[in-house]
C-alpha cells in the first residue's frame, strides 16, 4: 500500500473537519501531517502490500517490539508522532471509533507516540476528551446517525474500510475489564474492581511509587512548583509524599493514644506516618489482598504491630467504632454515586463527638446535565472499573446531610499534576525492570493514564481537594482552633 499515512490523515481530517492535529507514521513507513523533527527511531516494518491481502502475520511482526520507547531526560525535543504499527490499529478504529478503539490500539501495541508523550496528549486532547456533556449513547447513536446520512463520512468509511481490511475483528486485549452486569457498587464488585487495579504486583508499585509507598497526591513544599512543573520531580517524591501524609495528621490534630481509621489504606504508609509521628493506634482497611500484606510486613518491621491493624475490609464491614479520626486518601473515587451516602453515614457513625475525618478525594466540574456523566471508557476498561468522580460541591453536600460540620476545604491541583508527572518518570526510567513485572500491555496503560491524568490536573479539567469535616457535637464546640490553616 503505497502512502498510507497520507491515506491515514486525509481520513481522519475528513472526519474532524480539521487537519489531525499530529503527524502520523504508518507501517508502510510514508509519513503525512504537521511538519516533521529530527528524523526519530521508527520501527517501521516496511509493510507494502495491498490491503486486500490477509495481514494477520505482518501485524503481528510489526508489533513483535511493541513496546514503547520512553523519551531519556536529555532526548532532543521533537514534534510528536502518531506511529500507527499495523492495519490491525485501523481495524480497530474501524470496529470500536473513538476512544475506545484508540486505547485497544495502544494497549496492545499496534499504536504509539513518539516524542513527547505530553506534547502529543495535549495536542490530541481535543480529540478523545472534549467531548461536552451529551451522553455517550447519545452522542454514539447521533454519530452513527450523521454518519449515515453524511455522503462524506460514507465516503471516508469505505476507504478507511480499504486501508484496513475487515478481517480478523481483533480482540480486545487481555488487559482490558469486560464490559459488566448487574447493580454497582455491591461488596462483590468492588472486591473485583479494586482487585483490578491495585493487585498489579507490589514490585511494580515500588518501581512507580518509589519508597515512600503512597498512591495519591503529594504535597510539594516549593511556591514555585505549581506553576513550573520540574522534569526531576522525582527526586522530591518521597519528601512531598511525607509532607501530605504529615499535613493529613495535622488537620486532623492527632494526638497519642488517640484511634485513627484510615478507609483505603493501601501499602501502610499513612497509619505508619501516624502511629510513629504522633503515637496513635491505628487501623486501616484494604480490599486489596497484596496491599495488606505489604503492609503488614511494614509494619511488624517498623516494630509497630502494638499499634497498628491491617485488614482486608469493606469500609462497610467496620464496626468498632469509635475513633477519634478517620482519613480517607484517594478512596471515595471509588465508592460510586449510589453509595455516597451510606458512605459518608457510615464514617459518620463511627467518629466520636467531636471527631474529624480529612477525605481527600479527585473531583471532576459539575455538568449542568448530571445524568450525562460517563466515566472515560479507557479509565473504566483498563484502569479504574467503575470509579466515579463528583463535583466538590456535591462532595461536601452530601459530608453534611450525613451530619457533618465542614470546616475546611483544599484544593491541592497542581500538586497532583506533579505527582503525577514525578510517577511517570520513575516508570519510565525502570521501564525494563516493569516488564519484568508487568505485561507490556499494563505497564503502557499506567504510562498513558498517568500522563493523560497529569495534563487534565494541569488544565483544570479534574481536581483534588482535601475536605476537613467533624462531627460537631450538639454543645456547637467543633474542637477546631479559629485559625485553622496553623493546625496546631
Amino acid at each position: 500500500m503505497a502512502d498510507a499515512a497520507g491515506r491515514l490523515s486525509a481520513l481522519a481530517e475528513e472526519v474532524l473537519g480539521a487537519p489531525f492535529p499530529v503527524r502520523i507514521r504508518a507501517w508502510d513507513g510514508s509519513e503525512a501531517g504537521p511538519p516533521p523533527g529530527p528524523s526519530p527511531h521508527t520501527g517501521d516494518t516496511g509493510d507494502t502490500r495491498d490491503a486486500t491481502g490477509t495481514a494477520d502475520a505482518v501485524d503481528a511482526a510489526a508489533t513483535a517490539d511493541a513496546s514503547p520507547k520512553p523519551p531519556t531526560a536529555d532526548a532532543s525535543p521533537k514534534p510528536p508522532t502518531l506511529v500507527v504499527r499495523n492495519r490491525r490499529a485501523v481495524r480497530r478504529l474501524l470496529w470500536r471509533p473513538g476512544e475506545l478503539g484508540l486505547a485497544r490500539g495502544w494497549v496492545a501495541g499496534d499504536l504509539d507516540l513518539d516524542g513527547d508523550l505530553y506534547a502529543a496528549l495535549d495536542l490530541l486532547s481535543g480529540v478523545l476528551w472534549d467531548r461536552g456533556e451529551e451522553s455517550a449513547p447519545r452522542r454514539n447513536l447521533r454519530s452513527a446517525l450523521n454518519a449515515a446520512r453524511d455522503p462524506r463520512l460514507r465516503s471516508a468509511a469505505r476507504d478507511l474500510l480499504a486501508i484496513a481490511g475487515p478481517w480478523p475483528l481483533p480482540k480486545p486485549p487481555v488487559e482490558e475489564v469486560r464490559a459488566r452486569r448487574g447493580p454497582l457498587h455491591t461488596l462483590r464488585r468492588d472486591r473485583a474492581a479494586i482487585s483490578h487495579h491495585y493487585d498489579v504486583g507490589n514490585d511494580f508499585y515500588e518501581l512507580v511509587l518509589g519508597p515512600s509507598m503512597v498512591y495519591s497526591c503529594a504535597y510539594w513544599p516549593a511556591p514555585d512548583a505549581a506553576s513550573q512543573p520540574a522534569p526531576d520531580a522525582g527526586a522530591d517524591l518521597a519528601e512531598a509524599q511525607r509532607a501530605k501524609l504529615d499535613l493529613v495528621c495535622r488537620k486532623l490534630g492527632l494526638e497519642p493514644g488517640q484511634r485513627l481509621l484510615d478507609v483505603g489504606c493501601g501499602w501502610g504508609s499513612m497509619v505508619l506516618h501516624a502511629a510513629r509521628e504522633y503515637g496513635v493506634r491505628a487501623v486501616g482497611i484494604t480490599l486489596s489482598q497484596e496491599q495488606a500484606e505489604y503492609a503488614r510486613k511494614r509494619v511488624a518491621d517498623a516494630g509497630l504491630t502494638d499499634r497498628v491493624e491491617i485488614r482486608v475490609q469493606d469500609y462497610r464491614r467496620v464496626s468498632d467504632g469509635p475513633y477519634d479520626a478517620i482519613s480517607s486518601i484517594g478512596m471515595a473515587e471509588h465508592v460510586g454515586a449510589v453509595r455516597y451516602g451510606e458512605y459518608a453515614a457510615l464514617l459518620y457513625g463511627l467518629l466520636r463527638p467531636g471527631g474529624r475525618l480529612l477525605n481527600h478525594q479527585i473531583a471532576r466540574p459539575p455538568q449542568r446535565h448530571e445524568d450525562a456523566y460517563r466515566v472515560d471508557e479507557f479509565i473504566d476498561r483498563y484502569v479504574f472499573p467503575d470509579g466515579e468522580l463528583a463535583p466538590v460541591g456535591r462532595t461536601v453536600s452530601q459530608l453534611e446531610e450525613a451530619g457533618f460540620e465542614v470546616r475546611d476545604l483544599e484544593s491541592l491541583r497542581e500538586h497532583y499534576g506533579l505527582t503525577l508527572r514525578a510517577w511517570v518518570g520513575n516508570l519510565e526510567r525502570n521501564w525494563t525492570q516493569a516488564l519484568r513485572h508487568v505485561s507490556p500491555g499494563r505497564a503502557r496503560v499506567w504510562r498513558l493514564y498517568m500522563a493523560a491524568s497529569a495534563l487534565a490536573f494541569e488544565r483544570n479539567r479534574i481536581g483534588v481537594n482535601q475536605v476537613l469535616a467533624v462531627r460537631t457535637p450538639e454543645p456547637g464546640t467543633s474542637g477546631l482552633p479559629l485559625r485553622t490553616r496553623t493546625w496546631t
